[in-house]
């Protein structure tokens, strides 16, 4: 089974090619958001590199949300399209599971924390169980303080990453001291690849949708929307 897979909800554009289990190839640029110029290309160059065409993929993967509105608007409408094209399947991943995915087995639990503004970040909250990954929390949209207090409830070590782990770190440093510590580098942005295993994984379940199903994933409305409600509200 071999599946092409995107990660566009944030900054990095990403792009992986598996076959069953085994990684083929990874394309990622962690450099501007201009994933409407650069994607195609990413999916061309990594395809032609392993000599396959769209059709060869049996299943088409995308990270669909929490993230850029644009950014996941992009993804997911690439797949869809190519799937719709070939007549293959697609598989819908949340971006928090395939950020947490980037951390192997281990005993800490495992924090993806992506920038929401405003000091909050969507996050979920996972651990491994029995060599599989287990979410266990709600997706959510909070502030990073709620979230402190939510982990020290818990009283368990924990990894941070995402795009948000950076940016908070001093904060996550001070409340919870040793008790966690921040993915390195190679690990702590979104990743093609975990996308890619992810969907994999749900595929040979047979947890696959047809291209008509698959929708980004917002976890809340974007700021136009809650502006424009707001406006609303004024009026009744």
């Amino acid at each position: 089974m071999k599946i092409l897979a995107l990660d566009t909800s944030a900054l990095v554009a990403a792009v992986a090619v598996m076959e069953d289990d085994r990684l083929l190839g990874e394309y990622m640029l962690n450099h501007r958001k201009t994933h409407s110029q650069q994607l195609i290309a990413m999916i061309k160059e990594v395809l032609g590199s392993l000599e396959l065409a769209p059709k060869d993929i049996d299943v088409f993967a995308a990270s669909t949300g929490p993230g850029s509105f644009t950014g996941l608007r992009i993804g997911v409408t690439t797949i869809k399209a190519m799937a719709y094209a070939t007549g293959k399947p697609v598989v819908s991943v949340p971006t928090l599971d395939a950020i947490a995915y980037n951390i192997p087995m281990n005993s800490f639990a495992i924090c993806p924390v992506m920038d929401a503004r405003n000091n909050q970040v969507y996050t979920a909250l996972y651990d491994w169980n029995e060599n599989a990954q287990k979410r266990i929390t709600e997706y959510m949209g909070i502030p990073v303080s709620e979230l402190v207090e939510l982990i020290k409830g818990m009283g368990k070590k924990v990894i941070f990453a995402g795009d948000a782990a950076k940016m908070h770190e001093e904060y996550f440093k001070k409340e919870l001291g040793d008790d966690c510590m921040i993915a390195p580098g190679n690990l702590l942005l979104q990743r093609a690849s975990s996308v890619a295993h992810i969907a994999y994984l749900k595929a040979v379940d047979n947890e696959v949708e047809s291209s008509f199903d698959m929708v980004p994933f917002y976890l809340r409305k974007s700021q136009a929307e809650r502006e424009y409600e707001k406006k609303l509200c004024k009026g009744c």
